[in-house]
């Protein structure tokens, strides 16, 4: 038998045939559709029939479908409203159950990854555990005493939307300020280095330059940052102090033993990212430090969880439909 797997994200939808044992078949990528709901789970459903060619497998040997997706959603009516897609209530779950006629399970991206890491990453046996993704937005999923943390909607870990500043300088996706996702996601970096650049009054710098053009994004402050640019330096730093505050507000709340993470921050940028959170935690943390380590099932964690929830889902979710 096999399993699709859907991860539902800001950037890319991506989909995957896969065998119990996370044998990855057919799978597929495509930027995300934002011209509307619709148009974003014909999306969806064409990249399932495309992988489902790919691998050559029918719809009568396939279990059913996992999604992770970004958020917030509503695990009850199966619909997502993400901060970072400019719809609400897309009623994801209901749309690909009636043209695939398969059980579809919901979880939360971060969540998704979580389970992943549970089953096919390097969680397997850990009873407390984080995972956290820092890529286009902020998210998590966390076990504790071998349970994933749902909540009454499927949102429990909506870790991004943490407030880790009380002045609230920046404002998120989401409308609300000072949330850890409004300074450093990726989508916001750029937000925080203007910010920072205004309040530090720097000049003659290409950060500078790229501000004022309108062209910097991560990437290019990462990149400058590998180059040892004294104030991609700084600002890269002043980042991971933040990053710090978000890693030690998980810490003190859910007690885990290992933290994973995720997304393409991290993983394209693995120690300007995780050195300064490993370096600052314990300033903010009053729990023992758990490992905080790059997740080994790189861009494909939350696939891995969404076809784990596919082949799985009384492990996580009481009823689902």
């Amino acid at each position: 038998m096999y399993a699709i797997g859907i991860d539902l994200g800001a950037t890319n939808v991506r989909a995957v045939i896969s065998r119990p044992d996370g044998d990855f078949l057919g799978e597929l990528k495509e930027s995300t559709i934002k011209d509307g709901p619709q148009a974003l789970i014909d999306q969806t459903m064409g990249l399932v029939d495309r992988a489902l060619g790919r691998s050559e497998t029918g719809l009568k040997d396939v279990e059913g479908i996992g999604i992770g997706s970004v958020g917030p959603l509503d695990m009850k009516k199966g619909t997502v409203s993400p901060t970072n897609i400019p719809f609400k209530e897309i009623p994801i779950v209901e749309s690909l159950s009636d043209r695939f006629h398969l059980p579809v399970y919901l979880l939360n991206d971060g969540m998704a990854a979580a389970l992943g890491e549970k089953w096919f990453g390097i969680a397997k046996g850990e009873e407390n555990f984080a995972y956290v993704t820092l890529s286009t937005g902020i998210g998590g999923g966390v076990y504790v005493d071998g349970r994933l943390l749902l909540g009454k909607d499927g949102n429990a870990c909506e870790i991004g939307h943490l407030t880790i500043d009380k002045d609230q300088k920046l404002k998120c996706g989401c409308g609300r300020r000072g949330h850890w996702e409004a300074y450093c996601s990726g989508v916001n970096i750029p937000n925080f280095v203007r910010y920072w650049i205004e309040e530090k009054n720097e000049k003659n710098s290409p950060i500078v330059e790229a501000c004022r053009s309108g062209s910097l994004t991560s990437k290019y402050l990462f990149d400058r940052a590998k180059k040892k640019e004294p104030l991609a330096l700084q600002i890269v730093e002043e980042l991971g102090r933040y990053n710090a505050i978000g890693f030690a507000d998980i810490i003190n709340v859910y007690d885990p033993s290992l933290i994973t993470v995720g997304g393409g921050l991290a993983l394209n940028n693995e120690r300007l990212i995780l050195d300064p959170i490993r370096r600052r935690v314990g300033e903010y943390a009053v729990n023992g430090l758990p490992e905080i380590t790059l997740t080994p099932l790189g861009d494909d964690v939350v696939l891995y969880g969404a076809v784990a929830l596919a082949f799985h889902p009384e492990e996580v979710l009481n009823e689902q439909s």
